[in-house]
């Protein structure tokens, strides 16, 4: 059986709740992030890494496969490309406000390339519907790169011009490449949610479709479920 999107997610979402306090949860979201817009110069320790930035659905479920790769300094889910200051999870996942659930990944480009970090993103992705991934649907789940300089965007073009003249997938890929605007950080039970609340994350995962979607997509190359993780 199969549930929509936000039911999931509201499900998972109960259970943190559960052990963080309801009306922690609740407050949180209806207060907004309370975090400023992501200072990239900071976060990059004056250029000695560099930031990546990601839209793939669910920020959840992209989080993970960042953190899992070698070279990822750190990772922040929260939101961008959109109009609202500082917006709470709640008016992003109602739409209207023009965000997308991102990603920012800071990374060692001496450890890891931005090829590397795009190869990662494509394969965690459904590139072939428009506003949509997986069992979330809405402009807030759309699929996209936001370059951060000249170089981020031609390799993240290229990248994509590649794939699509590769042959491996059934349709044209949809995924948009924008420039990165300001980035705001996710209230801070979102961060690291597959770890905070493994059974409920994987629980939306499966449900949600996402890597029985990806292995239909990518086959061979689709990247491990939650399960084959274990």
């Amino acid at each position: 059986m199969r549930f929509g999107g936000e039911m999931l997610r509201f499900a998972a979402l109960l259970g943190l709740a559960a052990g963080l306090g309801l009306t922690e949860v609740l407050a949180a979201d209806e207060m907004g992030s309370g975090n400023a817009a992501f200072d990239e110069t900071k976060a990059t320790e004056g250029g000695k890494y560099a930031v990546a930035t990601f839209a793939g659905g669910c920020f959840w479920c992209m989080q993970h496969p960042y953190d899992a790769t070698k070279g990822v300094v750190s990772t922040t889910v929260g939101f961008t490309g959109g109009m609202l200051v500082n917006p709470s999870y709640q008016e992003v996942s109602a739409g209207g406000t023009g965000h997308a659930e991102s990603i920012d990944v800071v990374y060692d480009p001496a450890v890891v390339t931005y090829q590397q970090l795009l190869d990662t993103f494509w394969h965690n992705i459904d590139p072939l519907v428009k506003d949509r991934q997986f069992c979330d649907g809405g402009h807030q789940y759309r699929s996209a790169i936001f370059f951060h300089d000249a170089e981020q965007k031609r390799l993240a073009e290229e990248s994509k011009a590649k794939l699509q003249a590769s042959g491996k997938l059934q349709g044209q890929i949809v995924t948009e490449i924008v420039e990165a605007g300001p980035f705001y950080p996710a209230e801070d039970y979102h961060q690291e949610y597959y770890k905070k609340s493994p059974v409920h994350y994987k629980f939306y995962r499966w449900n949600c479709g996402r890597d029985q979607r990806l292995k239909m997509i990518w086959g061979a190359d689709a990247p491990k479920s939650e399960v084959e993780r274990e």
